[in-house]
Parts: structure tokens; sequence; C-alpha cells
């Protein structure tokens, strides 16, 4: 491939290389046949997994003053307390959690072809997972999808300071990999983290993965590249090459 003036990439993980998204949903569907045949609720289910789910997209995890098992207990604790009414019912909240967490863990995987590309891109450029999140979460999910061995280093925000997109966290990740920031790129699929951060950091490239199409608002950050894949990276790491070769 010949990548000499890309010398390291950094990826995101969460439904970049995994598909995060479709293993909450599949989590939520079994959190709703277990409301449904065990406990008998109807329509109630699905509306406290609704629930759930705009919790989670609103959260705000500060791991000194509560631990990640606990919010999200609660989580569900409320969303069936907002939609059943009556006490408080902890124990049902915790058994929902837990099935939605260990679903949710089981169908993070790694694809085979996402695999074979990571293994591919690593004979020529440095790899670096860069996750931002609640340290035991993240760490969970890299357990899972068992990514590690495919990166030269992992770095999760929830064990930093500050998290993607300040800046510091990508100088920490270039200072790990002994690489200037100009010799990387951040491939990831949130404009306002990953490519925004890319962008503070003065990275050589920040690449979007944009799987569904969205037209992104005006205001958000602008990407040096768009794909719908994670696996048309090679070829367009080429042509990044391509094009550096040529003005040198």
């Amino acid at each position: 491939m010949g990548l000499s003036s890309v010398r390291a990439v950094f990826f995101d993980l969460d439904n970049t290389l995994i598909d995060t998204a479709g293993a909450s949903r599949r989590g939520m569907l079994e959190v709703i046949k277990l409301l449904q045949s065990k406990y008998h609720y109807k329509e109630e289910a699905e509306i406290i997994c609704d629930k759930v789910q705009v919790k989670l997209s609103k959260e705000c995890f500060h791991p000194y003053n509560t631990c990640i098992t606990d919010l999200r207990t609660s989580h569900w604790e409320e969303a069936i307390q907002e939609t059943k009414g009556g006490a408080a019912n902890r124990k049902l909240a915790e058994e929902c959690y837990f099935l939605w967490k260990s679903t949710r863990l089981q169908h993070m995987t790694l694809a085979e072809d996402v695999k074979a590309m990571l293994t591919e891109l690593r004979k020529e450029v440095r790899l670096l997972l860069l996750t931002n999140g609640d340290r035991q979460t993240q760490r969970e999910k890299i357990e899972a999808c068992a990514c590690q061995s495919y990166f030269d280093a992992v770095v999760v925000s929830g064990e930093q300071r500050e998290e993607k997109p300040a800046p510091s966290i990508f100088y920490y990740c270039c200072n790990l990999l002994g690489v200037q920031p100009g010799d990387c790129v951040m491939v990831g699929d949130t404009l306002e983290t990953d490519i925004q951060g890319g962008l503070n950091a003065g990275l050589k490239a920040t690449v979007w993965i944009n799987k569904n199409g969205i037209v992104p608002l005006k205001s958000s950050p602008v990407p040096h590249y768009i794909v719908s894949s994670v696996l048309e990276l090679p070829a367009l790491l080429q042509s990044i090459d391509r094009k550096v070769s040529m003005s040198t």
C-alpha cells in the first residue's frame, strides 16, 4: 500500500467498528419480550423501552458520585414508574437493565471483513482505538468484541481528563504512538466528537462514516472525507497518500 504520508489511524468504536445501535435495539427487543411474557405488560413494554432510550441519549455520567450500573438501573426504574405508576420497582429495573446489557454485549461483534481490514492496515500504519464513554462500559464492549489485539493502543475517555472533541486526548494518542497530529487520520461516525476533535487537534484528515446518508446541519463540522462504510477506508488512505506524493 505504501502509506508513507499517513503514519497512524485513530478509530472510533461505537457505530464505526461495531454496530452499537443495532446491538442496543436487540437488547430492547429482549426486554420487551420479558415484560410481555413474564409480567404481562402490553403496549407499556415498548413505551418503557422508548423512555429508557431517551434517557440514555441524554445521559450525563459523573464517575465520582455514581456508578454506571446504578445510573442505568435508575433509567429503567424511572421509566417503569413513569409508565405504570405505583411504587418504584428496583428489582424489576435491575432485571431489565441486566438483560438489555447482556444481550447488547452479545451482539457487539467485530465483523470478519473489518478484522481483515484492520489486520492489513496495521502492516502499513499504526492503529489506535479512541472511544468516548465511561471506563467500565467501554472496556466491557472492547472485551465483548475482542478488538484490542488489532490495535497498537486503546484510549478510553473515561480514563482520561477530557474526551473527544478536546484536542488534549488526541495529543495524548499522538504521544502514545510517537507521531505528530499531521501524521494522523481520525475515523468516526459522530461529527461533533470524532470530526470536530480531529479538526481541533489539527490532524492530517478526518473521515466521517455516514452509513445512513444523513444530511448534516449547516453548523456541523465539515469532515475532509465522507464514506458510507469503514471498509472504504483503505482505498481512501491510498488516495490521500497519492495526493501527498504528487504535491511533494
